[in-house]
């Protein structure tokens, strides 16, 4: 059995490498005292936590977090294959270990043949690890699978969903879609949010051909678009009738700094 462990690439930097701080931080962000109700799927942020912990914290609290998540990001790294998956090992955090769902690796690879196995387009990758802290939190017996998307084809996105979509029809169990993203990058803070919101709107839209458009169109420098594109594909084809927009916010919020912002959306959808 491979017990690969992907250790942590950026514990120390975007969020505490000190377990007792982390789990305090990450507590500090999912306690709201409302009762978590069951999702399909979500968008969340991946920045540092003192920029967009707080509104990954609000959409993990909204949500039944279940024990198997598949987990997109964008590639920002641009190593590895344009559809990057990993069907075996664990990955490390500050909290301990999470072991990639092996099961469910296999059964998308097999469904979707564009899916190369590569542990290189992970191995540096912020966006799916920062995640990790608040799953473990929320869902201490979880299992995931991680897929790093550096194609912005559409077909492809929509294929992947698709077949999302297809493997967890398969599951006896829940499993929730996760798309890291965050939103428009490096404009003002006003062009920021009117150039979010037109994606935003596509989103609860639940419409993934009009969240691509949009984004080419108006040429919103959203990371993620691609896992968000992936995701919404798999949630609509699993009866999704709703998306909540749960929180919003801009890097601006903490820094101050109006001029160059990113923007961070939190989306569950159900």
């Amino acid at each position: 059995m491979n017990m690969t462990v992907r250790h942590s690439a950026v514990a120390g930097r975007f969020y505490p490498d000190d377990p007792v701080t982390l789990l305090a931080e990450v507590q500090s962000y999912t306690t709201t005292g409302k009762e978590p109700i069951p999702a399909l799927g979500c968008v969340v942020p991946h920045a540092g936590y003192m920029y967009s912990g707080h509104v990954a914290g609000a959409v993990y609290a909204r949500m039944q977090v279940p024990q198997r998540c598949i987990l997109m990001c964008p590639n920002h790294t641009g190593m590895g294959q344009p559809l990057s998956i990993m069907s075996q090992g664990r990955w490390q955090t500050p909290l301990g270990h999470v072991p990639v769902d092996s099961e469910l690796s296999a059964a998308l690879k097999e469904r979707f043949s564009f899916l190369s196995e590569d542990a290189a387009a992970h191995r540096a990758e912020h966006a799916a690890e920062v995640q990790l802290p608040f799953l473990q939190a929320c869902q201490p017996h979880l299992s995931f699978v991680p897929i790093a998307l550096g194609t912005s084809r559409f077909e492809l996105l929509e294929g992947l969903g698709e077949a999302i979509a297809d493997v967890i029809a398969q599951q006896d169990e829940c499993v929730l879609v996760i798309a890291s993203s965050d939103m428009n990058h490096y404009e003002s803070d006003a062009v920021t949010r009117v150039k979010d919101h037109k994606a935003i709107d596509q989103i609860l839209a639940l419409n993934p051909r009009g969240l691509f458009d949009v984004v080419m169109k108006e040429q919103i420098s959203m990371c993620g678009f691609g896992p968000t594109v992936a995701m919404l594909t798999a949630a609509s084809r699993l009866g999704a009738t709703s998306a909540e927009l749960v929180r919003y916010a801009t890097s601006g919020d903490v820094s101050g700094d109006r001029d160059m912002v990113v923007g961070y959306a939190g989306v569950a959808v159900r």
